[in-house]
């Protein structure tokens, strides 16, 4: 009976302690938002690591030394695309890294701005929902295990986007059609524009490695006085000097500042992507519902 014992007790442990239950999926996010989207399908069944933080910005970012090891260390890469991240693919190569690269643009058209694909896609809410069924299907693969919980935390996120895009129509309809446009530093809101009827004018191009001439400050200065753009807004991560000259110039009011391209710290207005947009849109309407 001791014997029978003695060879059973290791079968009875092992079937006592889930041999998963501190395995964890390492996904690395190129930027805050990405990694909003992440956190909300991946729960605690993901390790997550940031590379481009809050208030930090996509568009210019030096990769630190450390990132290349966090890659390295990842199975999947979870990056936006349409060119935000143009030093992203060095530092892949460089790590070593054998992660799964996912875009989580996959599927949307962009907008084109010349030749050049706008890359700000998320601030369209139905785009954002594209987003999540991107990282959604790609956690599912990594991880057929939890396949269900991710699936389940995806369609319950979703549902809350629906409630947000909701939200953003209803308050857009409340400003006079008129007076729907502003000035913003680049060029981060034309999906916004394009969903949900805003007109959005920037001195500066798409990426915010642009540089505006004086002539381009000017014609923006021509626009807002002929158009009588009701107000000039500042952006998280962009000097606010320029903006701040053509309100001067302009006798445009400075209506805030808006979430381009990162999320706050989680004591500003924006830890989350959804108070992201319910931030940008309650700025949009104060200036310019009246």
């Amino acid at each position: 009976m001791r014997r029978l014992l003695f060879l059973l007790l290791p079968l009875l442990l092992l079937g006592t302690s889930p041999p998963r239950a501190e395995e964890r999926l390492n996904v690395v996010a190129s930027f805050s938002i990405l990694a909003d989207f992440v956190r909300n399908v991946g729960g605690d069944r993901v390790n997550l690591t940031t590379l481009v933080g809050p208030n930090g910005d996509a568009h210019v970012y030096t990769p630190a030394p450390g990132d290349a090891r966090r890659i390295a260390t990842a199975k999947l890469v979870i990056i936006n695309g349409l060119g935000l991240e143009g030093w992203l693919p060095r530092l892949v190569q460089s790590s070593g890294s054998k992660a799964l690269v996912v875009s989580a643009t996959a599927g949307i058209a962009p907008i084109k701005l010349g030749a050049e694909a706008d890359p700000h896609a998320w601030q369209s809410v139905p785009n954002a929902k594209v987003y999540v069924s991107n990282i959604r299907d790609a956690l599912a693969a990594a991880d057929p295990a939890d396949a269900d919980r991710f699936r389940a935390n995806a369609a319950a996120y979703l549902q809350k986007l629906d409630e947000l895009d909701r939200e953003v129509r209803a308050a857009v309809t409340k400003i006079p059609p008129e007076r729907r446009k502003v000035i913003s530093t680049h060029d981060a809101f034309g999906y916004l524009a394009a969903e949900y009827g805003i007109k959005f004018i920037a001195p500066v191009g798409v990426s915010t490695e642009s540089e505006p001439s004086a002539r381009d400050i000017a014609d923006i200065i021509g626009q807002i006085k002929a158009g009588r753009v009701p107000a000039v807004f500042l952006e998280n991560i962009a000097n606010d000097r320029l903006i701040r000259r053509i309100a001067a110039e302009s006798g445009a009011r400075v209506g805030g500042t808006l979430f381009s391209d990162s999320l706050s710290g989680e004591k500003g207005d924006a830890p989350t992507y959804i108070d992201m947009v319910r931030h940008n849109i309650k700025a949009l309407t104060s200036a310019l519902d009246h």
